[in-house]
């Protein structure tokens, strides 16, 4: 394998398809995500137009992180189209230049896309999602006040088990505070099982570094009376951020952070398959993005004199979309313990490279 100019010319004009497709995607989404917030926001509050393009704009990036194995697949089956219809694939093959010397450097660039995808991009789509909620229920405050909603939290360690239950919930200059608390404090015994040895009831818990202050307390332990205290303090293996992070999805949560969400909702004693399905699919997204073009070149290479080219063209694209489904039914089966997680991730990406590689070698070497 080398890389001369046959090979950068191939990747520049698949580089610049793909660019296009993002940009027609990111105004496709652009124009629905204005018309739904003008439609759930604009007619219920008081905002200008202005507010309603900032919000589109902090809800974008996750919404174009979601489609971006799209936006590979149409970019790159686009300008393999447009060169085989030039005829240049074909000058290029008659010299006796295999199709894998072009199609190999773009699928490693589309490799690369998918780890900076998922190391940068990510944690940057899951902050301004995150902005996104925060700045809609800002706007939406005066309108409409939500009802409580009860809300359950549970932390843990090596020794101890905690359930928290409130009432209702809100984010006070950046710190989680709790109305109506109720909290189950268990110590584990030399088994590991826990027993219970006290509960709290707060009217506020506001959660800051290490720990709970817990105001107008009532404690009780386990067949004893009850004592009241102003405020109390307990030990939290949360913070701000993770404790959010149990009210938010998996994708909601930035690639960087999972790991330790996973272990912090094991320690808490919950299943943590969610967080590590998403990881797994996070992992497995260069895979993906590779898997796309070579997908896109696999449909895109027929001669255009045989005919058929835009019918196949067109099998490509509904391919692309069966994948997609598949992974979804994938994760849908993993959360269900049907297949195990890696599996679940793993396949789907795995499925569409192999295929792809297979009708390559089927087109390129018989």
């Amino acid at each position: 394998m080398r890389f001369g100019r046959i090979e950068a010319y191939v990747l520049g004009r698949s580089l610049l398809s793909v660019g296009v497709a993002l940009a027609v995607i990111s105004a496709v989404i652009l124009l629905v995500q204005f018309v739904e917030l003008s439609r759930s926001v604009g007619v219920r509050a008081e905002v200008s137009v202005s507010q309603l393009f900032g919000l589109t704009a902090l809800g974008m990036p996750s919404l174009i992180l979601v489609l971006l194995p799209f936006v590979f697949l149409f970019g790159c089956m686009s300008a393999y189209v447009s060169l085989n219809r030039r005829s240049e694939l074909v000058a290029m093959r008659a010299a006796g230049v295999s199709a894998w010397r072009f199609i190999l450097p773009t699928a490693a660039a589309a490799a690369v896309v998918g780890v900076i995808t998922v190391t940068l991009l990510n944690p940057l789509a899951a902050a301004s999602n995150a902005r996104f909620a925060s700045e809609r229920a800002r706007v939406m405050d005066n309108y409409l006040v939500d009802a409580p909603q009860d809300v359950w939290l549970r932390q843990g360690d090596e020794r101890s088990q905690i359930v928290i239950h409130a009432r209702d919930r809100e984010i006070v200059d950046g710190s989680v505070v709790l109305r109506g608390v109720s909290l189950f404090v268990y110590q584990k015994d030399e088994a590991g099982t826990p027993q219970f040895t006290r509960r709290l009831e707060a009217a506020e818990a506001r959660l800051l570094p290490g720990f709970w202050r817990l105001t107008d307390v009532r404690e009780a332990a386990a067949g004893e009376s009850s004592v009241r205290s102003e405020s109390l303090s307990l030990r939290s293996s949360l913070d701000s951020e993770s404790a959010m992070e149990r009210f938010a999805s998996p994708e909601a949560i930035a690639f960087w952070r999972l790991p330790a969400a996973i272990r912090t909702t094991e320690q808490a004693g919950f299943s943590a398959s969610r967080y590590q399905l998403r990881f797994h699919q996070l992992m497995a997204t260069p895979v993906l993005f590779a898997a796309m073009t070579i997908l896109a070149a696999a449909f895109s290479l027929r001669l255009v004199r045989l005919g058929g080219l835009a019918g196949l063209a067109g099998a490509g694209v509904a391919l692309g979309f069966v994948f997609f489904f598949l992974n979804e039914f994938a994760g849908a089966l993993a959360n269900a313990d049907v297949i195990p997680l890696a599996a679940a991730a793993w396949a789907p990406p795995v499925i569409a490279l192999l295929s792809g590689v297979t009708l390559l070698c089927y087109t390129e070497d018989g």
